[in-house]
């Protein structure tokens, strides 16, 4: 019998690590890939990847990354490059910034909401355009 290689290759929404609900960390977290936490964790986040906060997990921290879902609870600011969902469960103490962001019905939300341009190829801010459309024909 022939064992082959799975020529499967990693899709974003693969899961790259997982943190359970029995986890309790503190400090600076940094990843690549996509996170799930469904522990505790206080302190900054910091990815340009997805993180994903589900039902029982609850983050005191700033949160820097590139998707981010939120299911738990968040305590603290919350800035994605890419998009920013705040799911059904979610419970969200402070301010959040993204390209896009989506509120479900049923969200715990106290804070204020910025939607911003995305980033530059080279890390820059889009410039913003000045020019004024009429609506009216």
């Amino acid at each position: 019998m022939r064992w082959r290689k799975s020529k499967r290759t990693s899709k974003g929404s693969d899961l790259t690590a997982f943190i359970d609900e029995g986890s309790e960390i503190e400090g600076k977290y940094t990843f690549n890939g996509t996170v799930m936490l469904n522990g505790k964790f206080s302190g900054e986040i910091v990815s340009s990847d997805s993180l994903i906060i589900g039902e029982k997990g609850v983050v005191n921290a700033t949160v820097r990354a590139g998707i981010v879902l939120i299911n738990g609870e968040v305590v603290g600011n919350v800035y994605a490059s890419e998009r920013v969902e705040l799911r059904g469960t979610a419970r969200v103490y402070g301010d959040v910034e993204a390209p896009v962001i989506v509120v479900e019905e049923g969200v715990h939300f106290e804070g204020h909401c910025k939607m911003t341009k995305g980033r530059a190829a080279d890390g820059t801010s889009a410039a913003r355009d000045a020019t004024v459309v009429s609506l009216k024909p």
